[in-house]
Order: structure tokens, then sequence, then C-alpha cells
């Protein structure tokens, strides 16, 4: 498969399309030993492309970790509202990232940002019953027989939602923290599935998607590259 070299540079995070044709035109990219010249050559994956005589290694596709704010929005661009494509870097932001799934405005957490289309496609499918772990704060009663309801599945406003687990960890502030995975992404199902048992969600919070885990070292609005254990992951749940 052939690439243009300015793409290929960005998809190794050497910057910006604008930044790797400044790269090229000052001499400082090598194709096989050779000076590039035109940002819009054609290469190969396999061919040894060099900034500054470092060797760097394209992927087809990136994989973010980030760990949401309150108040982004899972959107590539909007007029209105921020998104959480304004907290990457910009040479993250010219290479077709979307967030694979969403959160709402004021969730936070775990989303993965990805231009791989086939991943996105298939974690979202009911078929694959991706687990969604998330944290959350809920004033109302919440118990056991919450539990015993949510583990049923929870029919509201005439839809039913799947079976879901709910784990009660205690009292915070007054509210109930629980953890609780569901196995299907509807659209605010979280709040409405306490909603239907006289609940509201107060916070929340994702903390998984399927075996990939938040980093506990990542500050809110910070992110990383997925390592090579959640990539495996990737690679199985894409088979």
């Amino acid at each position: 498969m052939s690439i243009r070299l300015d793409k290929y540079l960005c998809g190794c995070g050497a910057g910006t399309r604008t930044e790797v044709k400044k790269l090229i035109k000052n001499k400082r990219v090598s194709v096989n030993g050779a000076i590039a010249t035109k940002a819009d050559a054609k290469i190969s994956e396999d061919d040894a492309v060099r900034l500054d005589g470092a060797l760097l290694e394209y992927s087809r596709f990136t994989y973010i970790m980030l760990n949401k704010p309150d108040g982004y929005i899972s959107a590539t661009r909007d007029d209105n509202k921020k998104t959480v494509m304004e907290l990457l870097e910009d040479k993250y932001r010219n290479i077709g990232l979307f967030p694979a799934g969403r959160l709402d405005k004021d969730t936070r957490g775990l989303v993965i940002l990805t231009n791989d289309g086939d991943f996105a496609h298939r974690t979202l499918s009911p078929s694959k019953h991706v687990a969604k772990t998330y944290f959350a704060l809920v004033s109302g009663d919440v118990d056991e027989k919450t539990a015993e309801i949510f583990n049923k599945g929870v029919t509201f406003k005439g839809f039913t939602y799947k079976s879901a687990k709910l784990i009660i960890e205690g009292k915070q502030n007054g509210l109930t923290a629980v953890r609780i995975t569901v196995y299907e992404g509807r659209y605010h199902q979280i709040k409405l599935m306490f909603e239907a048992v006289g609940c509201r969600v107060e916070y929340l919070k994702r903390l998984s998607f399927g075996e990939i885990e938040l980093d506990g070292g990542l500050e809110e609005g910070d992110y990383r590259l997925l390592n090579e254990k959640e990539l495996e992951y990737i690679g199985r749940i894409k088979e």
C-alpha cells in the first residue's frame, strides 16, 4: 500500500501536515537513505523513513486513551460546545481521529479516540457485548433490590434495557456509591435506568471499556497512546 510522505509522517506523530512539510523542506527527512524533497511523494510502509536520522515507525491506525473531564462533548467538532478533540495536541487533530462511542457532556472518564472505523463499528455492535463499567454517585434509595432489578433488565417508558451488574460500594456525602457494568451503549442508558427506579445519577465516570481500563495516572484532560496489551485486545475484538 502506498501513502503520501506527509501523511506517513503525521501518522508517526512527527507533527501536523503543515509542520511535516517544513521538516521536508528543511531536508530533515530521508527515505531509504535519500533526502526527501516532496511532501506528496508516494512511499510504502516497508520504506525506511528517518527524521533527523532516527527511524520512524508508522502505524496505519492510532488509538488514544483520554480521561474526559466534565463539560466536553464526545464529538470531532461543534460550533458552540467544547469537544474532546480540543484536549489533544495539534499533531493528533489532523489524522482523522474520532471518539469510539460517546460519553455525555457531564460524564467523565475513559474515551478511546481512534481513526479505525472498523474497530469503532465492531465495539459498538450489540452482538459484541463489550462490557463498560462506570462509577456513579446516586441520590435516592439504592439497595440490593435495585441490583436485582438491574440484573433482570430495566423497563422504562416502553423500552427494556438488558441485564446490568450493579455493585453497591457504600455512602459518600449522602449519596450511594456504585459500580455498574452495562453491555450495550444506549443513549443516557445509566441515567435512565436509575430514573426508572426512582433515583438520580449525580456523578458518572467510565472506568473501563472491555479489557481496557482507565489509566489511574491520567488526570482529567490527559491522554496517552494505548499500550501493547491494550492494542492486543483491540486486535482480538476485531477478529
